[in-house]
């Protein structure tokens, strides 16, 4: 039990999650390498309104220090995800706790899709993905507004009947305002944090490797970023913090713990290991051991106290 950690409406045997995307709906082949069972819970790919195809060809490119992404949040609408990839999911792993993903175009897109999650009992929370943009306001992502990353968050909690995590884009001023805003909202917790904007050129095809041209970039390259932001953010609130960005090792957890983070997510990583998950979880206790940390509740409370006490 050493590593578990309870947060709204999860209870994780283990703090380590495939970041959203990573695994799809636990039906693509890198979810088929082991018994996802082992995971502390599961993200599910980001699902909207309708079906969606996605940005043009290539979507993903693998780069000397990372990954750059431009899928466009493909994936098959709400009504499969709730009517044939989620019962599907819960028949293999019924006990395995699920976080559906939600993205959308406007506010109405998001309260509709966290409701029909909610309402299919067959997720434990809801994280939502902010970094998408607003067609009411001009395409400006939801996540870089406090008004507007405040007001989605009320209106989703008006309906959900399961905890709301929102994942936080690291492509703003000030993400201290926003992670007080959502909280102001009734955010249980926070993800983060999401890719950086990026683009990569091939100097010899002289084209931008993406079909999107630009993209979000993710990989150990960011993990500074992402754990200057979650240290800030971890000061400012009082709700958990789900860290992301970077994670490939036993350390790279422990530091995101020590910046106030309470569970992680981990996406890249998969790309140079696809059993990175297992092999992490395996591999925590001894590093737990080697810190003398008698575990990660324990951890968690001790950093949250210190970075009160720092304000």
């Amino acid at each position: 039990m050493r590593l578990a950690v309870n947060l709204p409406g999860l209870n994780l045997k283990n703090p380590i999650m495939p970041a959203s995307g990573t695994f799809g709906f636990g039906d693509i082949p890198s979810a088929k390498k082991f018994d996802l069972n082992q995971l502390g819970a599961l993200v599910i790919k980001t699902a909207t309104v309708e079906p969606r195809v996605g940005n043009p060809d290539p979507k993903i490119a693998v780069i000397d220090n990372g990954v750059l992404n431009a899928v466009g949040l493909q994936n098959p609408g709400i009504k499969a995800v709730v009517n044939e990839k989620l019962p599907a999911l819960k028949a293999k792993y019924p006990d395995l706790p699920i976080i559906g993903s939600i993205g959308g175009s406007t506010v109405a897109d998001y309260v509709q899709v966290a409701k029909e999650l909610s309402d299919s009992q067959m997720v434990s929370a809801l994280e939502l993905n902010i970094s998408c943009p607003n067609v009411h306001e001009g395409g400006m992502a939801f996540g870089t507004s406090p008004e507007v990353a405040r007001e989605l968050t009320e209106k989703v909690k008006a309906v959900a009947t399961v905890p709301v995590y929102v994942k936080l884009s690291p492509n703003v001023t000030d993400i201290v305002a926003i992670a007080k805003a959502v909280e102001a909202g009734g955010a249980d917790g926070l993800s983060m944090i999401n890719t950086v904007l990026g683009m990569h050129i091939d100097v010899k095809t002289r084209k931008p490797v993406l079909g999107n041209v630009m993209g979000g970039f993710s990989g150990h390259s960011i993990k500074p970023i992402a754990i200057r932001m979650i240290y800030q953010v971890a000061q400012a609130v009082d709700i958990p913090i789900i860290g992301m960005g970077g994670v490939r090792s036993c350390d790279d957890i422990i530091e995101m713990y020590l910046a106030g983070a309470s569970a992680v997510e981990i996406g890249t990583a998969h790309f140079y290991d696809p059993l990175i998950c297992p092999h992490l979880i395996e591999k925590l206790p001894a590093k737990l051991d080697e810190l003398g940390i008698s575990s990660l509740e324990e951890l968690r409370a001790q950093v949250r106290k210190e970075l009160k006490n720092e304000n």
